[in-house]
């Protein structure tokens, strides 16, 4: 017998599709409920007998799908979720510059000197003056430090004024990663919609932003954030020139401010946009209270649909399904003995919504009274098909040779309280609109964002007596114009 608490779930990405890399550095996942079937197809035989008996029926290939059941937590970079992710938008991450010596001491990032304050670090995307780059897993007072660059570089840059200490052999754990920027001293100000910059101060352009990604205005402490505490918060990137980053979704007492004196900070992350590219993943179910563990793995894994959501006072929670080519026969072999561990839940926790949702915006305004949202949800859904043929080279049960995708749908559902007939009236004129939703935990933050959705369904339901009255309503995305996607990810690694 087996235990559901004994059962691991392991995965990689793929860089060939339907091919597990050659020694694969496995990664365990979260999940919550696992549901993956690896299935011999048979047919039943047709013989016509005359003892009424049937003969054997006849195995004709094989089937590799199903889902599993997460709840969601900030989709570290490298963890299998993150991947997982990639396969369901058909694209990868666009990542600001980070360097990760990735379990070995001094191998990417290679000293720190405190007299320069330069860190030598290996060749990589250059990290640019006027980028903040968080510091963690350092051995030394180094770890923690948000540091601004002052002089650019792949390979050696400069944080002049930082504080950084010595530090010849960073650990294993160190880690650098961009998290967003700071201006000179009253270069950057506020503006109506957005942030200027002054002739010969910090070119935004030079930032690695693209239209879409969402920023975070001000830092903690006084000298990094405006004065008129309205011009302190999120929006999202229109428009990019030198002098100006232009946004909407601002909050509503955004105001302008010169920000005289100020050495303003601004916070990005990484972003996923929806894309063409064929993306799979091998994953390993292992059964671990057997003697000896039995394992079995799926190679050739494309998400078919990926869900997130979640309704107030509950967790973030969602479901992936796959579908896929090939299985390997159950058995005591494994892909990798010792897999990366899953991101922990101390520094990744749960996500909830309340508690940690700062944000549902419905174009381009935050929901608030009269019509508080109590829910929503986003479902990718691929459209994939498995292709079959008569031959594969493959003499057991004959698997998928491919798996090839449809349309990019996206359906987004938002519950709300019936306010006022607005999102109705939307419905019934198709008038386009848009929906996003910022979960925030600690110094991380998500934010999924369909900038061009039509309101297909909205009508307001009256359960019975000494209920609310709510309106439920269904979107569907569509390609957006200004920032050439259906649905946006923006996931923010450190921000305050």
């Amino acid at each position: 017998m087996s235990s559901s608490n004994r059962v691991r779930l392991t995965g990689v990405q793929e860089q060939t599709f339907g091919t597990t890399p050659t020694n694969p550095r496995m990664r365990k996942q979260r999940v919550t409920s696992i549901g993956l079937s690896t299935k011999a197809v048979y047919v039943e035989s047709d013989d016509i007998r005359d003892d009424r008996q049937n003969s054997d029926p006849a195995m004709v290939g094989q089937t590799n799908d199903g889902q599993i059941g997460i709840e969601w937590h900030f989709p570290a970079d490298g963890c299998l979720l993150s991947s997982e992710m990639e396969s369901a938008f058909g694209n990868y991450w666009t990542n600001t510059p980070s360097r990760d010596n990735d379990g070995t001491a001094a191998s990417v990032i290679q000293s720190v000197t405190a007299a320069s304050q330069v860190v030598a670090v290996a060749a990589g995307s250059a990290f640019v003056a006027g980028h903040l780059v968080y510091f963690s897993g350092f051995g030394t007072a180094n770890a923690g430090k948000l540091a601004k660059v002052t002089t650019g570089s792949a390979t050696a840059p400069a944080f002049i004024g930082a504080g950084l200490v010595d530090e010849p052999s960073p650990a294993a754990s160190a880690r650098m990663k961009v998290v967003g920027c700071e201006g000179a001293a009253g270069d950057i100000a506020a503006v109506a919609d957005g942030l200027t910059s002054q002739a010969g101060g910090l070119d935004f352009t030079t930032l690695g932003l693209s239209i879409g990604q969402w920023v975070k205005t001000g830092d903690t402490g006084a000298a990094y954030r405006f004065a008129t505490a309205g011009a302190n918060g999120w929006g999202r990137i229109t428009a990019i020139a030198a002098r100006k980053l232009t946004l909407d979704n601002l909050p509503a007492a955004w105001a302008a401010d010169t920000g005289t004196g100020k050495t303003i900070r601004f916070f990005f992350g990484d972003v996923l946009k929806n894309g063409v590219t064929k993306i799979g993943v091998t994953l390993e179910r292992g059964f671990m209270d057997h003697t000896p563990p039995t394992y079995t793995a799926q190679s050739g894994m494309r998400v078919g649909s990926l869900e997130f959501g979640g309704q107030a006072k509950e967790k973030a929670t969602g479901s992936i399904s796959f579908m896929g080519m090939k299985a390997g026969v159950p058995g005591p072999t494994t892909l990798d003995a010792t897999p990366d561990d899953e991101p922990d839940s101390g520094t990744y926790p749960v996500m909830a919504f309340s508690s940690n949702c700062g944000r549902i915006g419905e174009g381009g305004v935050a929901l608030g009274k009269p019509n508080w949202a109590k829910g929503v949800k986003f479902t990718i859904t691929n459209n994939l098909r498995a292709i079959d043929a008569a031959a594969d080279g493959d003499d057991i049960a004959p698997a998928p040779v491919d798996v090839t995708d449809g349309a990019c749908d996206l359906a987004v559902e938002l519950n709300t309280h019936f306010g006022d007939p607005s999102l109705v009236a939307k419905n019934l004129s198709g008038t386009v609109t848009s929906i996003n939703t910022r979960l925030q935990k600690g110094v991380q933050a998500m934010i999924w964002d369909a900038p061009r959705l039509t309101p297909k369904e909205a009508d307001p339901n009256v359960g019975g007596k000494n209920t609310d009255v709510m309106l439920p309503v269904k979107l569907t995305g569509s390609k957006d114009t200004l920032t050439g996607s259906t649905v946006i990810v923006n996931r923010i690694e450190f921000y305050r």
